[in-house]
């Protein structure tokens, strides 16, 4: 993940990126000779072929809808069961045969990197069959409802498998992982694009549908009941909800290293976990540096855990690719399980510039939220790894890439702090990594202040430092109504390597401020943009940019749904 990348002045990470270039240019040779053979819809019926227009693989489409393509009552429905039944197949295939492909492995790192691909591909699996059962859930004139909870999901299917690739350095190894999940790329790539125009195929089918969908269905649990909280809210949540003193809760479990609580770490309060819980199991972690390497599993959904201040209660670690670990490998704290709200904590990870890659929090825990919490490293120190994160009253430090990930996160009302990085290295706040035009992720910076600490403020310009720079080809970063201190370049962006993705990013400022605000010196690249039309800007806001308006309310924590002004 953004392996060994060391990001020295004249290298701009050129030689370290010449693998991930080469597997990129083959993807996209892939996508162009498969875009030309649009000959292979005027073999197959009509049904199919309104299917499989929109795909970049038509005729791995075409093949894996075999199974209905002679049935002339065959519905949209069954036509992307198929889809995603066959991308299923091949995803169980691919983790399959990654035990096979490690054995390959030179060293402890790249064995490591095997053994997360197996991870990410297992989460992969457990995402489509959630999108196939939600599809086969769903009646027919409704399946449009679940249109952004699909993308959603099939988004971070795709991030999933680069990851995986993005975790192995080895070039050997690197291609042969990367052919074992070609055929699932692409029948993934697939379904977000067949998802992406539902709409289209329900009106060629004939099907009237809903324009207006309005996903009441977040999750099987997110069912509201007559006072607008999900059915399964107990009693101490709209407690919860109810008041901003946290000492009013009664946790279902105290961590305190003194040992005055139920549990002297914050991993045991974990392991406690009741299972099949329902409703929200609230961890309180009295004052204390917790030096303890934490997950909160994908089984542990609707946890809220909460601090006694971002400066007293501290998850720390000190793991970093310079170590011996994956990018992945190093988060002092992970959030998996879904609904995962922080509060009033801190995480850091202390190796140092030197470490590299060192992550402090790593995030894929879908509608998640942060409030009021620290988040401090160096090089990648906050991971938004995948699904929609909110982040709000927070502060985030670091140097190089230092907010990165492909999630759909927003970024409200918080502190980004630019450090002092090591000796011929630059700072690049951003590196999103969409790579994907359809994935609904992004990082979007709104209503805050991005300043350079202290021990960078006397030689903030003879340091550069950038808003960001595009990991992946269709990077996506949107920063509007914020302040920006003098010390932000003047170009504001700068490129990863010689103009890839130059063409194929999104990057995007709007209504900013300060001395480092000034557009008129900014990169002319044809996917940068100022945006001028308020329009354009609020499709990048809390409420249809992460369907916010559907479960922020229930985090308890502050938000703007839309623009500030």
């Amino acid at each position: 993940m953004k392996g060994g990348k060391l990001f020295l002045f004249g290298v701009s990470g050129i030689l370290v990126v010449g693998v991930a270039i080469g597997l990129i240019a083959g993807i996209s040779h892939k996508k162009s000779s498969n875009n030309g053979d649009d000959d292979v819809l005027s073999s197959t019926s009509k049904a199919v072929a309104s299917v499989c227009s929109p795909t970049d693989y038509k005729r791995a489409c075409v093949d894996s809808l075999s199974s209905v393509a002679n049935n002339k009552s065959a519905t949209p429905k069954d036509f992307f069961k198929a889809a995603l039944e066959v991308a299923i197949q091949e995803v169980k295939a691919a983790l399959n045969n990654s035990g096979t492909i490690g054995k390959s492995a030179n060293d402890t790192i790249q064995k490591m990197g095997v053994e997360d691909c197996k991870d990410l591909l297992q989460f992969a699996v457990d995402e489509l069959q959630a999108s196939f059962s939600t599809v086969g859930d769903s009646e027919l004139h409704t399946i449009n409802d679940r249109e952004a909870e699909l993308k959603n999901w099939l988004s971070a299917v795709i991030s999933y498998q680069q990851t995986c690739l993005d975790g192995i350095t080895q070039p050997d190894l690197k291609k042969a992982m990367s052919n074992n999940l070609l055929n699932a790329t692409q029948l993934t790539d697939n379904a977000l694009a067949i998802v992406s125009t539902l709409s289209q195929i329900l009106s060629a089918f004939n099907i009237s549908v809903n324009l207006n969908p309005t996903s009441r269905r977040l999750l099987d649990t997110t069912e509201v009941d007559k006072d607008g909280f999900p059915a399964w809210f107990s009693a101490a949540d709209r407690k919860l909800l109810a008041s901003n003193n946290n000492g009013q809760l009664t946790p279902n479990a105290v961590v305190a290293k003194d040992g005055s609580g139920h549990y002297k770490t914050i991993a045991a309060a974990l392991a406690a976990y009741p299972k099949n819980n329902k409703g929200r199991y609230v961890i309180y972690v009295k004052a204390g540096v917790y030096d303890e390497y934490i997950t909160v599993t994908k089984d542990q959904v609707n946890v809220f855990m909460y601090g006694d201040g971002p400066r007293k209660t501290m998850v720390t670690g000190s793991k970093s690719n310079t170590g011996g670990y994956t990018t992945l490998k190093t988060a002092s704290f992970s959030a998996i399980g879904t609904g995962f709200i922080a509060k009033a904590m801190g995480f850091q990870n202390t190796a140092g510039p030197e470490g590299h890659q060192a992550v402090a929090l790593r995030s894929q825990s879908d509608m998640s939220a942060f409030y009021n919490c620290r988040i401090d490293g160096y090089q990648d120190s906050l991971y938004a790894q995948t699904h929609r994160q909110f982040y709000r009253n927070c502060v985030i430090s670091g140097t190089v890439d230092f907010i990165f990930g492909d999630s759909a996160a927003i970024i409200q009302n918080s502190l980004i702090i630019a450090r002092k990085p090591m000796d011929n290295q630059q700072n690049t706040v951003t590196a999103q990594g969409r790579t994907n035009s359809r994935e609904t992720t992004g990082l979007v910076i709104q209503n805050c202040r991005i300043v350079p600490e202290e021990k960078l403020y006397p030689v903030r310009f003879q340091i550069p430092t950038y808003l960001g720079r595009p990991w992946k080809m269709y990077s996506r970063t949107v920063i509007m109504e914020s302040t920006l201190a003098d010390f932000i370049q003047p170009a504001g962006w700068m490129p990863w390597a010689g103009t890839f993705a130059l063409d194929t990013l999104y990057y995007a400022e709007y209504a900013n401020r300060g001395p480092g605000a000034k557009t008129d010196k900014r990169v002319k690249w044809k996917g940068y943009k100022v945006i001028t039309n308020r329009n354009e800007a609020l499709q990048f806001t809390a409420g249809p940019f992460i369907q916010g308006n559907q479960w922020l309310r229930f985090t308890g924590a502050p938000y703007i749904l839309g623009l500030k002004n």
